[in-house]
């Protein structure tokens, strides 16, 4: 038990200083010494939250001469939130202006802001609480991570993705990165309000949509690939069947006839992985109209070249790549895994007929995110892929809080699609498509999504 000594008053010095801490394991170890674990699994989490407040109360009032009254209410948020939430973590998972929450070790936590990372004041007890945290979030969604397992990557339910990696395989003990989403889904005309693309891109890419074309989208890690994926399949007519497949599940369909899909890892024993490839093929059986892949990283990219070429138009993915160009290259480099048996000529033909349209994103110095590409495949020529950018962004600066500066344009090439698009009812004007550039009217702090 610890003795009396002089009142922490501040919350910033209530977290370092050791007798807090102490304090704050000592309960915590008594409350669950309290526990009836038997019984406890069969009680509304609302009525175990409050009955285990009560109880941490009347402990903390067995110490009233070691902390002050607002440093008591905050060690039993923190003990409620350590037994039933996530720790130290909670705030930061309620917080709307957080999309990233990126762990290096205990006592190093990141966030990311509007595209800004900045460094919090938050800390775990030690390595072994930060791994029981990260144990406990895999455990509420059916996945594990120990020293068998030190990798994890799954999804949580409020749909924020996680990824895990532990010791041996990190250095430093533990790796956390949650990738938080809206609750709200980002539509095509909030990248346009926010700057990420130009009114004329949010026009093509409608018509694309919904004259079933196939989409690829490309960029490198955390550019917005999803987020731009999700938008886009906001074009979806309502009466169509969307299948969707994907590692964890990030996308947000708001159309009424969504069937999702998500792979499995495997078990102890090394068996019941479900990948993206076998879903993909059973995808095929359940009479989709569209197929959405959310990321194509393997074998799966031959299956989906397959579908949609097959009469299953219209259908979206991601993949990582630093240009449009790229993006078909990886694509290409994906299929020939997958079937090195395949003359390079027959991938190329497949890729010319399969997709049509790449939209390049990135994110930008300064954090911001932007559509830097949005251009047409147009068939072969020769053994080559052929392709030309309809849309471009073009940087021409840096402002004094290190934003980029730059204008969307029009290269003046007229699209191929755009037969396509009367035959689906939707007639462009031509004048979208004259050469030209396009500059925000005002500048807006929320630039890039």
């Amino acid at each position: 038990m610890l003795e009396a000594s002089p009142i922490i008053t501040s919350a910033s010095d209530a977290n370092r200083d050791p007798r807090f801490q102490e304090l704050k394991a000592e309960l915590h170890e008594q409350l669950i010494s309290d526990m009836d674990f038997s019984v406890l699994r069969s009680v509304d989490p609302h009525i175990l939250r409050d009955e285990l407040r009560r109880g941490a109360e009347q402990l903390c009032g067995l110490h009233s001469d070691l902390i002050s009254q607002a440093d008591r209410n905050r060690l039993i948020d923190e003990l409620l939130d350590d037994m039933m939430g996530l720790g130290p973590l909670e705030p930061l998972m309620h917080d709307p202006t957080v999309s990233d929450i990126l762990i290096n070790g205990p006592h190093c936590v990141f966030v990311e802001r509007r595209g800004n990372l900045e460094e919090t004041s938050v800390e775990f007890r030690d390595l072994d609480h930060l791994v029981e945290i990260v144990q406990r979030i895999a455990g509420r969604v059916g996945r594990r991570i120990d020293e068998a397992s030190p990798m994890v990557d799954a999804r949580l339910p409020d749909g924020s993705r996680l990824n895990a990696v532990i010791k041996p395989l990190a250095l430093d003990g533990a790796l956390v990165s949650i990738r938080r989403f809206s609750a709200r889904p980002i539509s095509m005309s909030d990248l346009v309000a926010r700057q990420s693309a130009s009114p004329q891109m949010l026009d093509f890419l409608t018509a694309c949509v919904k004259a079933r074309m196939s989409i690829l989208v490309s960029g490198g890690t955390g550019s917005g690939k999803t987020t731009l994926l999700n938008a886009l399949s906001g074009f979806i007519p309502a009466h169509e069947r969307v299948v969707t497949i994907e590692d964890a599940a990030e996308l947000q369909l708001q159309q009424p006839h969504v069937a999702r899909m998500e792979t499995r890892q495997s078990n102890l024993e090394g068996k019941g992985e479900v990948n993206s490839r076998e879903l993909l093929r059973n995808a095929l059986r359940m009479r989709p109209d569209r197929i959405i892949v959310g990321e194509c990283r393997g074998a799966e990219a031959f299956d989906m070249l397959q579908a949609m070429n097959t009469g299953h138009e219209g259908g979206m993915s991601t993949i990582h790549a630093n240009e449009a160009r790229d993006a078909l290259s990886r694509l290409e480099m994906l299929v020939g895994m997958a079937a090195p048996e395949l003359p390079m000529w027959f991938i190329h033909r497949q890729i010319a007929s399969a997709i049509q349209i790449v939209v390049q994103v990135a994110r930008l110095p300064g954090g911001q995110r932007k559509i830097i590409q949005v251009s047409e495949v147009t068939g072969l020529q020769g053994e080559s892929v052929s392709m030309h950018d309809i849309f471009t962004f073009r940087q021409t600066g840096v402002d004094d809080q290190n934003h980029v500066v730059g204008q969307f344009e029009t290269t003046g090439i007229i699209p191929e699609c755009l037969e396509r698009f009367r035959a689906a009812g939707m007639d462009l004007p031509r004048s979208i498509f004259e050469r030209g550039d396009y500059e925000f009217d005002r500048v807006d702090h929320l630039r890039g999504f």
